[in-house]
């Protein structure tokens, strides 16, 4: 069974539970998707959002659409933001060396868990495109 989801407004700190609450509606709509794919998957989607919302210029004012597609083999996601471009380059999966450090993880969690994050710039828009098979 596949499904087709999207949420669109503002990247705002509030619109981290409408994802929350989207996913979990694709989650009761589709039982035979993996819990713990959906917990791995909303972990990465949350964590590039969160960047979004936290990093994302003018603050306040970054319009964002989410689209997430469920499909049989796999979660795909698209996260595509208004706001200024991501100047951060490449990332990998390392932590920041420093433990107590609170900023630098996001990025490298979702690479974690994910089977595949990528960024690109088109025109004024940031693609936040981020893919997880399931198991």
């Amino acid at each position: 069974m596949t499904g087709e989801y999207v949420l669109e407004g503002l990247a705002v700190p509030e619109s981290l539970n409408l994802l929350h609450d989207l996913l979990e509606r694709a989650g009761r709509e589709h039982p035979d998707l993996d819990g713990a794919d959906l917990m791995l998957f909303e972990t990465a989607v949350i964590e590039v959002a969160g960047n979004v919302v936290e990093h994302g210029r003018p603050h306040g004012g970054v319009a964002w659409t989410f689209r997430l597609a469920v499909l049989p083999d796999r979660l795909e996601a698209t996260l595509s933001d208004s706001g200024e471009e991501y100047p951060g380059g490449t990332w990998g999966t390392a932590m920041p060396d420093d433990p107590m450090q609170e900023t630098g993880r996001g990025l490298p969690l979702a690479t974690a868990v994910l089977d595949d994050l990528g960024y690109r710039r088109t025109g004024e828009s940031n693609h936040w495109t981020m893919l997880r098979r399931r198991g």
